[in-house]
């Protein structure tokens, strides 16, 4: 005599697919629900950062064009955005995900870093020059041997007015060799 296997009906491994997926949507949520949260949260302290480092931009560097300020502000909300972005993977439980974003991030960034150092460099030293009460609008100076008056400052570059035309150095070429003429002059007058 031969044994038959019970005859299943075409519905059963649907439902039970179905049963599985639900089951497994039931056992996420509290995960997925917490990451919502997290995000939320986060979304919140950010805004608040953010609105809290535009109105410090604001009176620390005033006389800067908004567009600088916007920019600053922008780059660290991307920072703080991806870092709660890494958060909320490590949160619903895909760490080698986020493990693997925030490494490839790293390189990314030491590439940005090194095509950009020049620029870098020219916006750090213009923060000093915008910073330092000796160097300002109006004043003469001397740059490595180019004598003119400086016209204006910004982040990255200075203009200044030689003669009838205007010459833009680079800030990180200024911050290092500038000497300002008037201070020259008076100390050349009290010597004599």
């Amino acid at each position: 005599m031969f044994l038959t296997p019970p005859v299943r009906s075409g519905t059963a491994p649907v439902a039970e697919a179905i049963e599985r997926f639900l089951t497994d949507v039931a056992d996420a949520l509290p995960t997925v629900i917490a990451g919502v949260v997290f995000l939320v949260v986060a979304g919140v302290g950010i805004k608040l950062f953010a609105v809290a480092l535009r109105a410090l931009l604001r009176r620390t560097v005033a006389g800067e064009s908004p567009v600088y300020r916007r920019f600053v502000s922008t780059i660290v909300a991307v920072f703080l955005w991806f870092g709660v972005g890494l958060s909320f993977l490590s949160i619903v439980g895909l760490d080698g995900i986020a493990t693997s974003l925030g490494t490839a991030a790293g390189f990314v960034a030491l590439g940005v870093s090194y095509a950009t150092s020049e620029m870098i460099a020219d916006a750090v030293a213009g923060v000093y020059l915008l910073r330092d009460e000796d160097f300002n609008p109006g004043d003469t100076v001397d740059i490595d041997g180019t004598t003119g008056v400086v016209k204006s400052i910004e982040l990255r570059k200075t203009r200044l007015t030689v003669g009838d035309d205007t010459v833009v150095r680079g800030n990180a070429d200024i911050e290092k060799q500038w000497t300002k003429i008037d201070d020259v002059d008076a100390v050349t007058a009290t010597d004599d």
